[in-house]
């Protein structure tokens, strides 16, 4: 496994003929990124670049925003602050943002852990994006219910509590700097995004990969890696800590409470898991493959930029196994 240095910008290659893959569906994926609005794209095998593209005017400096492929970057970090003793997310989060920090009945708030904020199962309502207390209203025991929704956001609050500093500055310091990237945080006043170049992006998968570790530092401890790639509760098995898993029997969406049969992406790797945000921001990681796979970009359909409407990841991958052997 290669890892990039932090202090330049040197990055190791890997050819595509090296790898014995189909030279011939390089450019089908090329033109299918470009038309398809995107902005990078990258393949890490091993930790090496074997291919790095981009289009529309983006180049290797462009900072563009992850959406909610960052919500993994908070996950991490409350993981962080779990191994350093600073919190524990079995316990109810009023222990951080003392009580009344919801609008829920108290008996009803201290049923909510940091891990239902991580698996979505805080059973607050949902109907607003707008995570301020009038709107954290009881809809649902916490971890009787799965709902996609803003709430996670609370973590950065409780990591910020109980390290006792910015939440930004800690992320800073415990992980991005780590592993050499950049990228800022945009703390809006509906949503909490970050912003990064794209090999930043794939250094993150690639320090996921390698189960936590970066070079012979672990950053984050491999059992809460192993956590948050795994089902994290019965209500949707294809999510984490964050995180969205492929090959589960069984999946929900943002937006609504339908259980759909099958695999998120039939036609994907079965044991990759990835970092999802709207406009078709991804993080592919397939251990089998050792491979990262990253796109940044605009949204693919720009008439359904919820990525479980747009059918990108199905039309992605088939060009990406037509390559791929």
């Amino acid at each position: 496994m290669y890892f990039p240095n932090n202090t330049d910008n040197n990055w190791e290659t890997k050819s595509i003929a090296s790898l014995g893959w189909n030279q011939s569906a390089v450019q089908p994926l090329k033109d299918f990124l470009a038309e398809k609005h995107s902005k990078s794209f990258m393949i890490l095998v091993n930790g090496r670049i074997v291919m790095e593209e981009y289009f529309n005017g983006h180049n290797a400096t462009t900072t563009w925003q992850w959406n909610s492929a960052g919500k993994t970057l908070v996950s991490t970090t409350t993981g962080i602050a779990g191994q350093e003793g600073l919190l524990n997310i079995n316990t109810k989060v009023s222990q951080y943002l003392g009580n009344s920090w919801s609008s829920e009945p108290l008996e009803k708030e201290n049923l909510i852990t940091p891990r239902h904020l991580l698996t979505m199962t805080s059973g607050l309502n949902d109907e607003s994006n707008l995570v301020i207390k009038p709107n954290l209203t009881y809809l649902a025991d916490a971890g009787s219910r799965w709902s996609y929704s803003n709430v996670f956001q609370l973590l950065t609050q409780v990591v910020s509590k109980a390290s006792n500093q910015d939440f930004e500055t800690y992320f800073n310091t415990k992980l991005k700097n780590k592993i050499g990237m950049d990228g800022f945080w945009n703390f809006g006043t509906i949503f909490t995004i970050y912003h990064s170049n794209t090999r930043s992006m794939a250094r993150f998968g690639l320090l996921f990969l390698n189960k936590g570790k970066w070079k012979n530092e672990q950053i984050i401890n491999e059992n809460y890696v192993n956590e948050a790639i795994n089902t994290s509760q019965n209500i949707n098995p294809s999510y984490g800590y964050l995180w969205w898993l492929n090959g589960k029997s069984k999946y929900m969406v943002p937006g609504g409470q339908t259980v759909y049969q099958g695999a998120l992406v039939p036609n994907a790797p079965s044991d990759m898991y990835a970092a999802m945000g709207a406009e078709d921001q991804r993080i592919y990681i397939i251990p089998s493959k050792n491979m990262v796979i990253v796109r940044m970009g605009d949204a693919s359909d720009p008439q359904n930029p919820n990525f479980a409407l747009s059918g990108f990841d199905a039309a992605l991958w088939d060009k990406i196994n037509a390559l791929v052997k």
